[in-house]
């Protein structure tokens, strides 16, 4: 398998506790370079845990994370496994950028600081170097002229347009998002939805949480249904969302809709 070929991400056999709490039971996933993986389901079914683990923001207690083909090393087991080599951890990291349903922008800095802030401290870039593709970066998700205000003077869909802007300064192999347009309202919404859009037409590397099930269907390539920690379906988005084989998907789908 040739470096294009390999998986971005590629996860097997996934388990993940919290305490007596068994949210993730098993679950392989994975995300080929240029694809859009939306992982759908109820509340409570382990989707952001799973994603949340993509990244190694929570540790899970058994399975196989691999980035690029490279697996993620690990020490300890069960409840005591942890990731063994923090250089890896902070390498993969850096590599998917998390957009979060919250957005998690700095209140203090402006929009243009908060872009800048990663590359010019985690990656040790020059400022000089950065401010240029930040401010690109602004125009692309269409709040350039935004560059010098703080969060709280932004809407709901300014401020998560500027949180993709700064994931996407760390020029990663994969963006992933957490519900992040649940948080706004639907005119809002739109404007987030449109820049989520144009990034899975430039054929990035996605993998996306989200109740939107139109956005399901526009974007994605591979759907997966999760339940209680479970894949109980996945495939193409026409198969999942227009011809769910379980009584669950079907359950789930009809609630999506009503």
């Amino acid at each position: 398998m040739g470096k294009q070929d390999t998986p971005v991400i590629a996860i097997r056999d996934l388990h993940k506790r919290f305490g007596a709490l068994e949210v993730l039971r098993g679950v392989d996933l994975t995300a080929h370079r240029g694809h859009v993986v939306s992982l759908i389901g109820s509340s409570g079914s382990g989707k952001s845990t799973l994603l949340r683990c993509c990244n190694l923001l929570e540790i899970s207690q058994q399975g196989e994370i691999r980035f690029e083909g490279e697996p993620v090393r690990w020490t300890g087991e069960g409840l005591a496994r942890h990731p063994a080599d923090s250089a890896q951890v902070l390498r993969i990291r850096t590599n998917l950028g998390m957009v979060f349903q919250q957005f998690n922008l700095w209140a203090h800095m402006t929009i243009l600081q908060n872009v800048m802030e990663a590359p010019v401290t985690v990656l040790r870039e020059p400022r000089a170097e950065v401010e240029p593709r930040a401010r690109a970066l602004l125009e692309k998700v269409g709040i350039a002229d935004k560059a010098d205000v703080y969060p709280a003077q932004l809407s709901g869909g300014q401020q998560q347009r500027a949180a993709i802007a700064r994931a996407l300064c760390m020029q990663p192999r994969a963006l992933l998002f957490d519900e992040p347009t649940s948080a706004l309202d639907p005119e809002l919404e739109q404007e987030v939805v449109r820049v989520i859009k144009a990034l899975a037409a430039e054929g990035r590397t996605m993998i996306l949480v989200t109740h939107d099930m139109r956005l399901v269907a526009d974007l994605s390539d591979h759907v997966v249904f999760l339940h209680e920690g479970r894949i109980i379906e996945e495939g193409p988005p026409g198969d999942i969302l227009a011809a769910p084989r379980t009584e669950r998907l079907r359950g789930f789908l009809n609630a999506s809709h009503a």
